[in-house]
């Protein structure tokens, strides 16, 4: 009998301590589970993290170059009026601007065929804007690594971009 006595004490004890174990797991689960009665919040924060990651990798630098800037505006000697890249996109009305679906409105370069139409640099020159430049390749006419930008007028491109070295990223390679 006191055999019988010692084993039902040891399942006993046994269980308990199974109990209290299992207890600490289900309760440890619920220590991690939201308890917010607002799970919205939760979605909301995680959604615009996602959009913070986009974003910086939008403006990433895949590459990095160096050459010239010049400016050049719609009516130059060797210039038609349309952009070698997007001939339906008339620019003889002085627009220097282009409204892209990812990075919004963009000024207009011409680069070499070097980077492929549609790809999308940033560049520094604070006597344009304290800002920097995001641009979008667009035509064609210069060699290696220059740029030229597209001015809205004559004026503009000689006194304020004028032909300076510029080191420029590119965030996007072609459309």
């Amino acid at each position: 009998m006191k055999k019988i006595n010692l084993i039902i004490r040891c399942l006993i004890i046994a269980t308990v301590f199974v109990l209290i174990n299992s207890s600490s797991l289900i309760f440890s689960e619920v220590k991690v589970e939201n308890e917010n009665v607002n799970k919205n919040v939760n979605l909301s924060t995680m959604a615009l993290k996602v959009e913070e990651f986009e974003v910086n990798d939008l403006f990433r630098a895949l590459d990095t170059y160096t050459g010239d800037l010049t400016g050049y505006t719609f009516d130059c000697p060797l210039c038609g009026g349309t952009l070698a890249c997007k001939s339906d996109y008339d620019i003889r009305d002085g627009k220097d601007y282009y409204d892209d679906e990812t990075y919004r409105r963009v000024k207009i370069v011409a680069s070499s065929s070097n980077l492929p139409c549609g790809s999308i640099v940033r560049f520094d020159n604070e006597r344009i804007s304290s800002e920097p430049i995001i641009a979008i390749v667009l035509d064609r006419g210069v060699l290696g690594n220059d740029l030229d930008l597209l001015a809205p007028s004559e004026e503009y491109a000689n006194s304020m971009i004028g032909r300076r070295s510029v080191t420029y990223d590119v965030l996007r390679r072609g459309w």
